[in-house]
């Protein structure tokens, strides 16, 4: 039996849920709906896994990390930064996959913002 779609269900645990849902609204535009429905647009999924020893992630005791698709990363990033978020310096360019930057959520979840080449 195989998976029928690539969409997930996923979402951070949270000390405030609701600060931490504003903040995904309002820094990246995840609306979700009452009951977390959000609908993205179709296009690829990145499901990979790592060894335990990474410091992919940053914290070793995150054990998964969000990836958003975004358009123009670097407008992504200029926009967390004058919202005051914590963005990483750094980007990465991987040749046929494309860019990505990293930012990290108010309540430590580093998360992982991808530009499709």
């Amino acid at each position: 039996m195989c998976l029928e779609s690539a969409d997930t269900s996923c979402g951070p645990r949270a000390a405030d849920p609701e600060s931490l849902n504003a903040w995904y609204r309002d820094c990246l535009g995840l609306d979700a709906g009452e009951n977390g429905l959000w609908q993205q647009e179709a296009g690829p999924t990145v499901f990979a896994t790592f060894e335990p020893e990474t410091d992919y992630f940053g914290s070793r005791a995150q054990a998964i990390m969000l990836n958003f698709r975004v358009r123009d990363l670097d407008a992504m990033l200029a926009q967390l930064r004058a919202a005051g978020a914590d963005v990483a310096a750094q980007t990465q360019d991987m040749e046929g996959v494309g860019r990505f930057g990293w930012v990290t959520d108010p309540e430590g979840n580093r998360i992982e913002l991808w530009q499709p080449a």
